[in-house]
Order: C-alpha cells, then sequence, then structure tokens
C-alpha cells in the first residue's frame, strides 16, 4: 500500500490541514466507495443527467455519495499513454491553429493540451501534448503532415513519454 502525506501550510509555516492518501487495491475497498467512484464516472461521461440517476441505477443512497464523493478518486496511470509533446512555429494568420488540430484529428490523435504563446514578429510557438495510442499512422508520416501545412514554419518532437 504507498501512502502519500499532503500539508497545506500559511505562508509563516504553520499547518493548516494535513491528510493522508492511500493507494488501495480495488477488491479490498467497500462496495459504497466501489460505487461512488461509479456514480463520479458515470456524470463525468454523461451517461446520466443527474447525481439522483445515477445512485437510483446503482442502489446507492445519495447520502452515501455525497459523504464519500469529495474523498474518493479513480486512480489514472499515466504510463498507459503512448503521449508525444510537439512544437509548432505558426504564423499568425486566422485558421492555422484550426488546421494544425483537424490535420491530428483526422489521423485520431486525442489533443491533451495546448499551449499558445502570443504572436511575436508574425508568428506563435504552440506546444501540444498528444496521445498517440489510436493515431492511424506513425508519428514520422504525422510531423510531416504538419510540417506540410500551410502556415507551419516549423514543427517538431521535443519529448516522448
Amino acid at each position: 500500500m504507498s501512502v502519500v502525506w499532503n500539508q497545506i501550510s500559511t505562508p509563516k509555516g504553520q499547518i493548516i490541514m494535513s491528510k493522508r492518501y492511500f493507494l488501495v487495491r480495488e477488491d479490498i475497498l467497500p462496495e459504497s466507495i466501489l460505487k461512488t467512484v461509479q456514480v463520479k464516472e458515470m456524470l463525468a461521461s454523461g451517461s446520466v443527467a443527474s447525481v439522483s440517476e445515477a445512485v437510483e441505477k446503482l442502489g446507492l443512497a445519495r447520502s452515501t455519495y455525497y459523504k464519500y464523493r469529495d474523498g474518493v478518486h479513480a486512480f489514472f496511470d499515466a504510463k498507459s499513454l503512448e503521449i508525444i509533446n510537439i512544437s509548432l512555429l505558426l504564423k499568425h494568420i486566422s485558421g492555422i491553429l484550426s488546421g494544425v488540430l483537424n490535420c491530428i484529428a483526422s489521423y485520431r490523435g486525442n489533443v491533451l493540451t495546448i499551449n499558445q504563446n502570443l504572436p511575436l514578429n508574425g508568428v506563435a510557438l504552440v506546444t501540444i501534448a498528444l496521445s498517440i495510442d489510436e493515431l492511424s499512422i506513425s508519428v514520422e508520416e504525422l510531423m510531416t503532415h504538419l510540417a506540410g501545412l500551410n502556415g507551419v514554419v516549423r514543427a517538431e518532437i521535443i519529448g516522448r513519454g
């Protein structure tokens, strides 16, 4: 079992709140905790319209959901994703970034984050974190397509994870 401490302190160093977090296997959790996570997932995915609908489907008391909802979170293992970070230098022309995103989507790339700097001298630096788990072409081919788009001055991979 993994234990993580989280402390929040004032600027003077006084501890306001101290909590321990545990990473626990799913099969040993009580049903109410598991159902609380399921309710949160149903709400996040939009498969239900309300807490009432979700708890009713799962047979969980609303009070139980509200008791645990802020303290229970599903674990997301980012190691299971194939991610690349790309850097693009784009001309400051309306629609260029949109074309880049459409190109990525057309090859089933999944954009995770986008950071665009303010344009200077007619160009803007854009970095994109991209999940390539379902990419329908090779990363090299994608980069070639991106580099060939109108308005893309430079396209390069700056990281893999």
